[in-house]
């Protein structure tokens, strides 16, 4: 259980979410509609779904401002840290099919040919969406209740950290409306659980995943009793990460999914490519100067990265 210091922290953040709101905006040059982003310290940024009205469904919107959104963040100098999570009663019930029917199901063309090429540049655009919190050097800490639906599957597999409430399920609707999931889930979900038979068996069957059987399987590795003490250790752990240098942290994380992707000879060459440069830093004697002192990293000033 978390310690009711905790628990009063996340409330003051959450009344300050207001006026800590950072001025993220759109590539149309307008504030998002989809999402809400928030500063609660200085380091850690919230991004949350915000369609709490429709149940956090994807709409068009929210595909195009999730890339905008993640690219400012990859590009802050202040981030080190960010925390998704989504209002309202559950995180998302996935993609907004009445909002989205006319991309998915009238691709422009006057022949089969070109209606695949355009279909096929709708599809990679999607894929983006949740790409690019993957590519996102920040770690991602997603923070899931409820339901969490299709494309809400697709974009948690892309997070870093992956935390649940008791009364969180997960599913992989896709077989369900009639096509395969597209835009991440059959790609990540076996390297994030590594049981080939159980992703089968959820891709293929839609069926539902609760909260006990995602930690056991490894999709979430915590669990919480409700969604207050969730947010309120996302926001400590994110804080423990944070006050760590950006130069571990973000190298840790890119080297970790470098490493997904390749053999364990061609992760040893990257990473020792890699800290051939990333070693000359003066966090690395900042640290250790902390840990002989025995001082929290939290009073060590590491520069912006």
């Amino acid at each position: 259980m978390l310690s009711s210091f905790v628990r009063t922290a996340f409330r003051k953040r959450a009344c300050l979410l207001g006026q800590n709101a950072v001025r993220a905006m759109s590539s149309s040059g307008g504030p998002f509609t989809s999402l809400v982003v928030s500063r609660p310290t200085e380091a850690i940024t919230h991004v949350e779904l915000n369609r709490p009205e429709k149940r956090n469904a994807m709409n068009r919107a929210f595909w195009s401002e999730m890339v905008d959104c993640f690219n400012q963040i990859a590009d802050d100098p202040e981030c080190r840290v960010v925390v998704v999570s989504g209002a309202g009663k559950i995180f998302t019930a996935g993609i907004d099919l009445m909002d989205m029917a006319s991309d998915v199901l009238q691709p422009e063309g006057d022949d089969t040919a070109r209606q695949s090429w355009n279909m096929r540049k709708i599809i990679t655009k999607y894929q983006e969406t949740f790409s690019v919190i993957e590519r996102c050097p920040k770690p991602v800490l997603v923070a899931v209740h409820g339901a969490c639906v299709g494309g809400g599957v697709d974009l948690i597999t892309a997070c870093d950290i992956r935390l649940c409430t008791q009364d969180a399920w997960f599913q992989i609707k896709e077989v369900d409306i009639g096509l395969a999931a597209d835009v991440g889930t059959l790609q990540r979900l076996p390297k994030v659980i590594g049981s080939r038979s159980l992703v089968n068996e959820l891709a293929l069957t839609a069926r539902k995943l609760y909260a006990d059987e995602a930690k056991s399987c490894g999709l979430v590795s915590r669990v919480f009793m409700d969604k207050e003490a969730m947010m309120a250790a996302a926001l400590e752990m994110a804080g423990e990460i944070a006050c760590r240098s950006p130069v571990a942290t973000q190298g840790t994380k890119i080297n970790l999914i470098y490493s997904r992707d390749h053999s364990v000879a061609e992760g040893l060459d990257y990473m020792a490519t890699w800290n051939m440069s990333m070693l000359q830093t003066q966090d690395v004697m900042k640290s250790a100067q902390a840990a002989m002192e025995k001082k929290s990293l939290k009073t060590v000033p590491f520069s912006k990265l």
